[in-house]
């Protein structure tokens, strides 16, 4: 009995000694996991001060460019072939300090940035668009002429001041009656998203990315005039009025720089003329942003391209060829970790002061703002 009962405590002792060890080496690799997470996390924290770091010498960069480029000779102007848009920047900027500047894979200690610029006198400034031209875009883009004036109204009424709606607007009465309901803004756009809060856009937010309301965060497709759509089609709009707007500018277009579509908000120019616009300044090889583009110097020299002269002394008063605000686009690395910034930049006149008036991280995993 005495043999039994001490092999009987030698088998419960081997089970107790093994469940320990199975304990403890759990234990054992939940620290280790922990220590790994922990110091992944202050890996992440320092890489995050470095990204925004970078970020920051992005901007820094951009505002080099930009202040920079007034010093080129011979170019009192902005366009597609300059180093700020990427271009190759002319025979004027070979002696410059732009020349050879690359925008592309910056080293900066540690990381690299990439930085885009775009000018957002490309665009129409939409807190001083009249109705006449927010229902020109709105006929291009081919919407529907029922909802042409209510949206028109709409984005009137949020951008001024007032209680008193447009006949075909909209003021917080109606806005209060959503869910959930809010107030209209009765002030200037800080952000363009702001027009998916308007009325007539507010349920069809294709009106403003593009394309159709199954895709409408977008999708890349060609740039085409619309001309509505058959009864119960979906509409497909080829552009949004994302593209063509911006609450940044000084409210004039700049004819070296904007596309077909945006140039037809100027009144009187339609389709031809934009086109003949845009084939003056692309030079010979019909390429914007090439060595041999001849940007317009003037609006005034828009006649070259055969523009009727009544209609070229016109345009002048909606154009200009000097760009004074852009949205800077910066990707910043380090290793495999890599982050968005976006700010916008302010040049008032010919001043090479150059001031940050937004500065903001694009976050991959939330929605789609711009």
């Amino acid at each position: 009995m005495n043999i039994r009962l001490h092999k009987q405590n030698a088998g419960v002792a081997l089970i107790v000694v093994m469940i320990a060890i199975t304990v403890l080496s759990m234990m054992a690799a939940m620290f280790a996991f922990s220590m790994k997470v922990e110091t992944k996390l202050a890996a992440n924290a320092n890489s995050e001060q470095q990204l925004l770091w970078l970020g920051r010498s992005g901007v820094e960069l951009a505002r080099y460019v930009v202040s920079e480029q007034l010093r080129v000779p011979n170019q009192p102007y902005d366009s597609l072939n300059q180093v700020w848009a990427g271009g190759p920047g002319g025979d004027s900027s070979t002696n410059s300090s732009l020349s050879g500047l690359s925008l592309d894979n910056y080293a900066i200690g540690d990381g690299t940035v990439s930085v885009k610029i775009i000018d957002l006198e490309r665009k129409v400034n939409v807190n001083s668009a009249n109705g006449q031209i927010i229902q020109q875009a709105l006929t291009l883009m081919g919407v529907d002429a029922s909802d042409i004036s209510v949206i028109s109204d709409s984005i009137q009424d949020w951008v001024g001041p007032g209680d008193a709606p447009r006949v075909a607007g909209a003021k917080s009465d109606f806005y209060q009656s959503l869910t959930p309901p809010y107030y209209c803004k009765d002030a200037p756009m800080d952000d363009l998203t702001e027009l998916l809060l308007v009325r007539g856009i507010l349920d069809h937010p294709e009106i403003y990315w593009g394309g159709s309301a199954s895709n409408h965060q977008g999708a890349v497709f060609q740039h085409k005039l619309g001309f509505g759509n058959s009864p119960g089609e979906e509409p497909d709009y080829p552009f949004g009025l994302s593209e063509i707007f911006t609450p940044f500018s000084t409210g004039k277009i700049n004819i070296n720089t904007a596309d077909a579509t945006v140039l037809q908000m100027i009144p009187g120019v339609d389709a031809d003329t934009a086109e003949a616009i845009i084939k003056q300044r692309a030079g010979p090889d019909g390429a914007d942003g090439t060595d041999d583009d001849i940007p317009y110097r003037s609006p005034s020299q828009i006649g070259a391209a055969g523009v009727n002269p009544q209609l070229a002394a016109q345009i002048g008063n909606y154009c200009t060829v000097r760009s004074s605000t852009f949205e800077v686009h910066v990707t910043a690395q380090v290793g495999l970790v890599s982050r968005e910034y976006v700010a916008i930049l302010y040049r008032p006149g010919n001043s090479p002061d150059v001031q940050v008036v937004r500065f903001y991280w694009i976050n991959p995993n939330a929605a789609k703002l711009q």
